[in-house]
């Protein structure tokens, strides 16, 4: 089936664009067929600072952790971090 594609419009900003695709069906556009697994290798995940405030035993606990493993202290606790949020979902199911 060869069917006609129609011509994807020019957006102003990135809101637009995603207003349109809401209503729109990708196939009318897109021919998936053709489409092609990529990769991004380098893309970083997206990150925030926060401030989170600590007691300082807490703190030096950690600082203290974290070089006997050494590995920077704020990795160490987004580590345990993401090991409780595992967890906890795991416990959720």
């Amino acid at each position: 089936m060869n069917k006609k594609l129609k011509e994807i419009p020019k957006f102003a900003n990135e809101s637009e664009e995603r207003e349109f695709w809401l209503s729109h069906d990708t196939t009318d556009y897109l021919d998936w067929s053709k489409a092609k697994k990529v990769s991004f290798p380098n893309l970083k995940p997206k990150t925030q600072s926060i401030s989170l405030r600590l007691p300082l035993w807490m703190l030096d606990s950690i600082k203290t952790t974290a070089n006997r493993q050494d590995v920077p202290y704020q990795s160490l606790i987004k580590v345990w971090l993401n090991e409780k949020l595992e967890e906890s979902q795991a416990g959720a199911k």
